[in-house]
Parts: C-alpha cells; sequence; structure tokens
C-alpha cells in the first residue's frame, strides 16, 4: 500500500488546499477516504522512527493518474528495511491548454511546498530523516517544502529527474535549500523534447537565444546544472544517454505492471542502474525506463 498527502483542492485543475488541516491522507486502496481521519493517524504511526522519501509527480497530472504513477513507481523503490515511500499530490495540472500555461505553474509549486512543510511540521515530529524525490515541475514543490521545513528535521537527500526549473537553481534561486541537504543528484536528458520547447528559459526559437544569456537559461531536466560551480554536495551525474531516449514522460509516468521480478537481467534487475548498451534502443521492455529511475533513486537514497 502506497500513502498520499494530498495538497490538491480539486481532483483536476485548481488549486492548493487554503492551509495543511486542509491535507488529506490518501492510499491507492483507499483514493476518496470518508472519513479521512483514520488514514492520517495511520500514515503517522506508520512513519514514527523511519527514514521518509517523499516522492511527487510533475506538471499536467491530476490526483488520479499522480496515484497511479507513483503507486506503480513505489514498486521499483528499494529503500531498505527502514525506509518509507510517501507519495505527494499537488496541482500541477494545466489550467488552460497545455503547455500554454506551464510557465506559471510555479505558483502552485511554491505554495504547495509551503503547505506540505506545514503539515510535516505538525505530523512528522517521529521520523528519522526525511528524502525527497521529484519529476518535472514538482522539483520546485519539494525545493520550496525543503526550504520552509529549515531545520525542522534531519534533511538527507533530493533526486530531481527532468526537473523544470531553471538550471542554476541550485545556486540562485534555492541556493539556501540546496545547503539543507546531505546530497542531490540530477537526472537530465537531451532527448526531452517537453523541457526544450515548453519551458519558458529551454531554446527559445531554437538557440536564437543562447545558453548563458542573463535572462533566459535551459531547464535543469534538460541540460544538467549550470554553470560548473555548483554546491558541495551535489553528485555529478552526466546526462542520461541519447541512446537510452528518455523523454520527458520517461520517469514516473506509468500505467501498469512492473516489468519483470527482481532478479530478471535487463534494466529492470533492481539495484541495477546501468541499461544494456549497444542496442536501439536499449530495451523494448514498457516502463523500463521508469523503473531504472526507480532504481536510480534507490541508490542515492541509500
Amino acid at each position: 500500500m502506497t500513502y498520499f498527502i494530498d495538497v490538491r483542492a480539486d481532483s483536476a485543475g485548481g488549486n492548493p488546499v487554503a492551509d495543511a488541516s486542509g491535507v488529506v491522507i490518501r492510499t491507492d486502496t483507499q483514493p476518496n477516504p470518508n472519513p479521512s481521519q483514520p488514514l492520517d493517524t495511520e500514515l503517522v504511526q506508520a512513519v514514527q522512527g523511519r527514514d521518509v522519501l517523499l516522492g511527487t509527480h510533475g506538471f499536467h497530472v491530476n490526483r488520479e493518474s499522480g496515484i497511479s504513477y507513483l503507486t506503480h513507481w513505489n514498486e521499483w523503490l528499494k529503500l531498505g528495511d527502514n525506509g518509507f515511500f510517501v507519495g505527494v499530490l499537488w496541482p500541477g495540472d494545466s489550467r488552460w491548454i497545455p503547455f500554454l500555461d506551464y510557465p506559471v505553474e510555479g505558483n502552485e509549486a511554491i505554495k504547495s511546498g509551503r503547505i506540505l512543510a506545514d503539515y510535516l511540521k505538525n505530523k512528522f515530529a517521529g521520523i528519522n530523516s526525511l528524502s525527497f524525490c521529484s519529476h518535472s515541475l514538482g522539483a520546485r514543490t519539494m525545493l520550496e517544502t525543503i526550504r520552509s521545513l529549515k531545520q525542522a528535521f534531519t534533511l538527507r537527500t533530493l533526486t530531481v529527474m527532468a526537473a523544470a526549473i531553471d538550471d542554476t537553481c541550485l545556486i540562485n534561486e534555492y541556493r539556501d535549500a540546496a545547503k539543507l541537504l546531505t546530497k542531490i543528484s540530477v537526472l537530465a536528458s537531451s532527448c526531452d523534447d517537453v523541457l526544450k520547447w515548453a519551458f519558458p528559459a529551454g531554446n527559445l526559437a531554437s538557440g536564437i537565444v543562447t545558453r548563458g544569456d542573463p535572462y533566459w537559461h535551459g531547464a535543469l531536466g534538460r541540460n544538467g546544472p549550470y554553470p560548473a560551480d555548483q554546491p558541495a554536495n551535489l553528485w555529478q551525474t552526466p546526462n542520461l544517454p541519447e541512446l537510452w531516449n528518455f523523454g520527458h514522460h520517461s520517469y514516473i509516468n506509468c500505467e501498469g505492471a512492473v516489468v519483470g521480478p527482481p532478479g530478471e537481467s535487463g534494466p529492470f534487475a533492481l539495484p541495477r542502474v546501468v541499461p544494456p548498451q549497444g542496442t536501439d534502443p536499449p530495451c523494448n521492455d514498457t516502463n523500463w525506463q521508469q523503473a531504472w529511475a526507480a532504481g536510480f533513486a534507490s541508490t542515492r537514497f541509500a
């Protein structure tokens, strides 16, 4: 069973709840609990003394899809005996035409992160540590949460995948949050066409405005961190090979079965995290990229 901290006011679109008192705890088996209080109590008890990994989805994901994606993704996580995964649902849905309002959804991510931090301060006092992982615009939700928590918990790791945020964020906008963590990891891919075209600073007009311009930067999830001078706690990881063809939705967006049992050969043989090379594509099995991303996040959590 996977627990979810839901800061959404609506099942699709809309805004975050007004404050932490409006947060609802859900599970994949009880997506619409009534009443909701018993699940809140269950979660608080379940995380006591545990090393908690909070994971969230990205842009243009409604509540139902967020629960589905993160529940399946959790099947591939290997967090050790004391690790405990909790999903986070936030209103990153497109209000208008998909990708047209992509830049301004950062406001909802910021509000969601602050509400999530308040909930954690009120409910998670007995945990051992907190770590974070995110997809797409969810990176901003998690960084805002970390910033708002400050020293309230032992904060360990952050893994951002296809992060739809400025590639300078770790040394500029979220420099303070980055300093609170023991380790930061970034998964980025030059095959991510969503970040190339939809991210407002991605690659405007195919490079007419070049990287390094003081007003336009690339996305962290496509180019990796920029410039080279990054926080000492950043675990350097090269961009994913183009041969692997990681697009924007290759990290957590999975709709179904586990690709293979533990120990089966291939990129899903967790905790192995290197897909076979020399073939194109590297593997044709459904969801192998999502399984690989979960394996990567597991090794960075350890």
